[in-house]
């Protein structure tokens, strides 16, 4: 599991833990009530260089995971892509895109089994809303890089994953706080029902037989099932 200071992530965590799983998880922020009851390893996925060591030395005891959960991801300020500068796009794209590929790097040298990855996307990945830059790219980006390892990863299930909309820091900072004169999507997000991340974890659980269903390196967006 990766990032799970917060939001889903937190969520996926609280529900794995009541289900008697041993949790490992790859984060910048280890809240207090996890410590102790996790295996944890502290990382920052904008320092590129240090999530293979970090991955590594995480999951250096481990032949199998049940469930691989890609969750962390980067968005800054809605703002135009003209106005965006690369340095920005490329700190997403490190996030939501190369810290995944050298995660899965990680585990495929480790020999690691793993019959489920399930990597976090976006709506955003494919419907192209103004505002969205370089977030909207790197979720486009990981959808893809889904499909090519599910041609390498010939014995594990991977999918990208829309979850819905979660209330979640991410959203509120900087989806709900935007110009919805200037975005529209913000207007049609605040009008539009939401979950909590425990909902959000709540209804992935319950439909992980259809997902399992879906052609590996699929992306899908769990509203449409």
């Amino acid at each position: 599991m990766t990032g799970i200071g917060s939001g889903l992530g937190y969520a996926f965590v609280e529900y794995f833990l009541k289900q008697e799983y041993e949790v490992y998880a790859l984060s910048r922020h280890l809240k207090d009530e996890f410590k102790g009851k996790i295996h944890f390893q502290h990382c920052d996925l904008l320092a590129i260089e240090t999530v293979y060591p970090s991955t590594q030395k995480l999951l250096q005891n481990v032949k199998k995971l049940d469930v691989v959960i890609l969750n962390a991801g980067l968005l800054t300020p809605l703002k135009d892509i003209h106005d965006t500068p690369i340095y920005e796009m490329e700190q997403m794209m490190d996030v939501n895109v190369w810290a995944n590929k050298i995660i899965l790097d990680c585990i495929i040298d480790m020999k690691i089994e793993v019959p489920e990855i399930i990597a976090i996307s976006s709506g955003a990945s494919v419907n192209g809303n103004r505002g969205w830059h370089g977030y909207s790219i790197s979720k486009a980006a990981l959808n893809m890089l889904v499909k090519l390892y599910s041609r390498e990863m010939k014995n594990t299930h991977i999918i990208a994953l829309a979850p819905g909309l979660i209330i979640t820091p991410m959203l509120e900072q900087f989806v709900l706080s935007a110009d919805e004169n200037k975005f529209p999507s913000v207007q049609r997000i605040k009008n539009a029902p939401k979950m909590t991340p425990e909902e959000a974890v709540q209804n992935i659980m319950n439909k992980m037989n259809k997902l399992k269903n879906i052609p590996s390196g699929s992306y899908v967006d769990i509203r449409n099932l």
